[in-house]
């Protein structure tokens, strides 16, 4: 009866339990317990997921064993952060006198020796550089099929500062900070050639933008001629924010570009902590960074002169600077 508390419940009675029956997923308690996650396809041995990793797998291990360590083909691939491969008799005799850093030198077996190979050879039983001995397919697949002519050499990566350690290199020379900072500067040719001003005129690092901007790559190394591997290069993600903080750090910035507000002759705070700016050939300064300048200093040239390259122009104005400072400490 509908309402009535009393009735009793749907309870079986007392020895009438009947055993699990078919179909009703209870044939035992192990069987209702069920058999855990489903695993991943790849790990299914009869899954067609299975077989590509398999296959995936030994072909990495493949590529592990060629010249130039994991990833085979790609090794000699520029990207960020990554390391480059310099590649032919010529480039790596190069590389090797302008000191670059090296992580290996690779040499086709039975190379016809020159006068090139044998000097590759004598800096690199000097330094106790890795040397490695690989087939020209291995070869071929370092260097992206480039011609290698039977040698190549594996670069690291660049080690990049930030601006506060170029700050710290004035400090611990005792001098007051001079960086050369790069405005839209695209070839690391222009970027190696700066390197070389920069060390030779007493610059104590040299300050780049993060993107659309000229890294140091095995082109900059060889241009510099071994400056790279004594001043600093620091990285900023934003320029304009990076010079606006080492104005407050005490620096001054002054820009280099076109219609300037003085010629370079009369450059003032020479003598002081001075970030120098050089602006691309052909667009100079961009707008922030010219509003970040405490001032902007041009060379003056030839009419018939539309413009110098931008290495040239920062190489005469660090001896402009140099020559100031040596005047004034007299």
């Amino acid at each position: 009866m509908a309402g009535n508390s009393k009735r009793a419940g749907a309870v079986r009675k007392a020895g009438s339990k009947k055993g699990a029956q078919v179909g009703t997923g209870g044939h035992s308690r192990k069987g209702l317990q069920g058999k855990g996650p489903t695993p991943k396809a790849e790990d299914r041995t009869y899954h067609p997921a299975h077989e590509r990793k398999v296959a995936a797998e030994k072909r990495a291990a493949v590529a592990g064993r060629r010249p130039g360590g994991p990833g085979g083909r790609g090794a000699g691939r520029k990207g960020a952060g990554a390391a480059e491969v310099v590649a032919g008799r010529n480039a790596v005799l190069e590389a090797l006198r302008a000191e670059m850093p090296t992580e290996g030198i690779y040499l086709a077996s039975r190379l016809e020796s020159d006068d090139r190979t044998q000097e590759i050879l004598e800096i690199a039983h000097t330094r106790s550089l890795p040397m490695f001995e690989a087939s020209r397919l291995d070869l071929d697949r370092m260097t992206d099929g480039a011609v290698h002519q039977g040698v190549a050499m594996k670069v690291p990566a660049y080690d990049y500062k930030d601006a506060d350690d170029l700050l710290d290199v004035a400090a611990e020379a005792g001098e007051p900070a001079l960086i050369v900072a790069l405005d839209s500067i695209t070839d690391p040719r222009n970027l190696g050639a700066v390197l070389r001003s920069a060390g030779a005129f007493g610059a104590h690092g040299v300050l780049v933008p993060e993107r659309r901007a000229a890294g140091v790559t095995a082109s900059a190394w060889k241009v510099s001629a071994g400056a790279a591997a004594r001043v600093p290069v620091a990285r900023a993600t934003n320029l304009a924010r990076e010079l606006a903080e080492l104005k407050k750090s005490g620096c001054f910035v002054v820009g280099l570009d076109a219609g300037g507000d003085m010629p370079v002759g009369e450059l003032a705070y020479a003598t002081d902590p001075l970030v120098l700016v050089v602006g691309s050939e052909g667009k100079g300064l961009s707008r922030l960074v010219r509003e970040a300048c405490d001032a902007v200093v041009s060379i003056p040239i030839a009419a018939t002169t539309e413009s110098l390259n931008a290495a040239v122009a920062a190489g005469i104005t660090l001896y402009e600077v140099a020559r100031q400072r040596s005047e004034a400490a007299g």
